[in-house]
């Protein structure tokens, strides 16, 4: 007797996904329920909106009292994500609302990211196009080396947390002086120096940023902050673009010429024509995409198994 395949059954319940995520747990959850996807305003979310049990956000979609009161039936929502910084922990809460996410998923790629813009200020390579004679081939090799080494830099970091103290292990290894700064207490700081905020911003070459999404930390790189940082600094942040007061940053770099920045998350996004930064010769802006690995886009998706967790427990 030939047995037949096992389907999987498709509940009934409604989860609405709002950003892109990988094939591979859209799939995986679409075979467990119905599946939405679109954005908030859309005429398929607003459709669905009042039927839905759970939401999957990324970044751009802010879930606050307004969105929820028109979800009476959501019981959980999943940030494909690290922080929680568009997610409005305390409406959720008052609904009994489940809020996950993804702690660890990109805190490699984060971190390799730091060092690929510090490596393409520190090292710049370029590559050769066509054949060159003797005396180019010298002046090449001779004239365009770098002023230092990594490994003579002492890097500066704001906020040890997974990524921050990923990035100060990296260093270390590479042979830099790492000198940090964190509101808690670190137990394990892999060779790195833990320091005051002002003196960690006087003595380090290069400042990586990580702090976290609280409100409190609103421009906290603000005019009176950044006049700390040495006058040929180089000032990276890739991890809230409202941390840094753009326009006193931009102020502070026309001040000094010798300093650079570089930013992958901005106050608002997409940044537009009126962004303080954008042209400035010592300033580089890139497009949120620290996190742009197939690995670590993947682990922010199956934010999706525990979003199911959730309402299958129900």
């Amino acid at each position: 007797m030939r047995r037949g395949r096992t389907r999987k059954l498709v509940s009934g319940r409604v989860v609405i996904v709002t950003e892109p995520l990988p094939d591979e747990p859209m799939q995986w959850l679409a075979e467990r329920c119905r599946v939405i996807r679109a954005g908030v305003g859309e005429p398929e979310f607003e459709r669905a909106i009042v039927h839905a049990e759970a939401l999957v956000v990324r970044t751009y979609t802010r879930v606050d009292e307004t969105l929820l009161a028109r979800a009476p039936n959501v019981r959980v929502v999943g940030r494909a994500g690290v922080g929680l910084d568009n997610i409005d922990q305390t409406a959720c809460q008052k609904r009994s609302i489940a809020v996950v996410h993804t702690p660890d998923a990109n805190t490699s790629a984060v971190a390799e990211y730091v060092f690929a813009l510090i490596f393409r200020r520190l090292r710049p390579v370029e590559p050769l196009e066509c054949p060159i004679d003797l005396a180019e081939w010298e002046a090449r090799r001779t004239t365009r080396g770098a002023p230092r080494e990594f490994n003579e830099l002492t890097l500066g970091i704001i906020g040890f947390g997974r990524i921050g103290s990923r990035v100060g292990r990296i260093a270390r290894a590479f042979g830099a002086r790492v000198l940090y700064n964190d509101i808690r207490s670190i137990e394990q700081e892999f060779g790195c120096g833990r320091a005051d905020l002002d003196e960690v911003l006087a003595r380090a070459d290069v400042v990586s940023v990580h702090v976290d999404g609280r409100s409190s930390n609103r421009h906290f790189f603000n005019a009176s902050r950044l006049a700390h940082l040495r006058g040929d600094a180089w000032f990276v942040n890739t991890s809230r673009g409202f941390v840094v007061d753009e326009r006193a940053l931009a102020a502070w770099l026309g001040d000094h010429p010798a300093a650079f920045a570089m930013l992958d998350v901005h106050e608002t996004e997409p940044i537009d024509a009126q962004h303080p930064l954008l042209g400035l010769a010592n300033a580089e802006l890139y497009p949120h995409a620290a996190a742009a690995t197939r690995s670590a886009r993947l682990r922010m998706g199956w934010v999706v198994k525990q979003v199911w967790s959730v309402l299958a427990s129900e």
